[in-house]
């Protein structure tokens, strides 16, 4: 028996999903939603913050993988998730590594292995995809845009991936053997507000920390700054921040708890990390009262 309302997240490594939608999985989760995190790799080539597990990397023991397995073991036991799997089983894929090109966009980097999720097909991940949604039978997707946040090319193949497996888990014909068809109502692309994101910076910017977010300009942002006017749900989880931000400290090797973000006034941390913003590319949006956008991802599923 599953309960009534069901969500499923698919994020490329560890941290992404508390980053992005840490609050809403908390708030979901409390409120009795079944929410589902599926993690595409183990993110075995992230950037390791804490010097004593320097030797975890890839190019030492090649330890990292495992343990930020278990960093997001603790980040879900503190958001009150308990259904979260990897992709096709721990370690069956793996990071892809990122560079940036002369753009200024991420990229795969140079060197991939055989098993980099990046040079997945297409078609095998998304099966694998495909039974956990004909098993959690989700209302609602939560994903990735096209340019997967900021360009990373496992953020990239999520979204490909998850949509394709979309397609198909809705597919009556479609490999019986994976389970029964069923069709995802609302798909969800995760955003950053743009006006939030420029308001955020000129009050830190304002209270003293001229490094913040330095290089980013208010006026040109980056194209996971999304305007007002391209959102399409706005999820208050204000009521959840502590755990987030616990979670966030959970994921100690991608993310500096003594960085800015982790200094910022009550006020200002209430709206940075509480409030949670999204594009909604598949459904009928249902607007909250008074308002242009939903407040509620079930929103007009009852």
């Amino acid at each position: 028996m599953l309960p009534d309302r069901r969500i499923l997240f698919v994020h490329a490594h560890p941290d992404d999903e508390t980053i992005n939608n840490g609050a809403t999985m908390a708030r979901y989760a409390q409120e009795g939603a079944h929410v589902t995190l599926v993690t595409c790799t183990l993110g075995e080539l992230g950037e390791i913050l804490v010097p004593e597990l320097e030797h975890l990397a890839a190019d030492r023991e090649d330890g990292l993988g495992a343990h930020r397995a278990t960093e997001l073991a603790e980040a879900m036991r503190l958001l009150g998730v308990t259904d979260y799997r990897f992709l096709g089983g721990e370690g069956h894929y793996r990071d892809s590594g990122m560079q940036w090109d002369e753009t200024g966009h991420a990229t795969a980097a140079d060197e991939t292995s055989d098993d980099a999720f990046w040079h997945a097909d297409l078609t095998e991940a998304a099966n694998h995809l495909v039974a956990v949604i004909r098993e959690v039978r989700p209302q609602v997707l939560v994903t990735y845009d096209d340019f997967g946040n900021y360009g990373h090319p496992d953020h990239v193949q999520a979204h490909r991936v998850a949509h394709y497996a979309a397609t198909l888990a809705a597919a009556r014909s479609y490999r019986h053997d994976l389970g029964e068809a069923w069709e995802i109502a609302k798909i969800y692309w995760t955003a950053m507000s743009a006006s939030a994101m420029r308001q955020g910076i000129k009050e830190i910017r304002e209270a003293g920390d001229l490094s913040f977010m330095d290089g980013i300009d208010p006026d040109n942002l980056p194209a996971f700054a999304i305007e007002d006017a391209d959102l399409d749900a706005v999820v208050d989880g204000s009521g959840w921040v502590d755990a987030k931000l616990d979670a966030m400290r959970a994921h100690a090797t991608q993310i500096a708890v003594d960085g800015p973000f982790f200094a910022l006034s009550n006020d200002i941390a209430q709206r940075t990390w509480g409030t949670e913003f999204y594009r909604l590319v598949k459904g009928v949006a249902a607007p909250a009262e008074g308002s242009d956008v939903e407040d509620d991802l079930f929103a007009g599923l009852d």
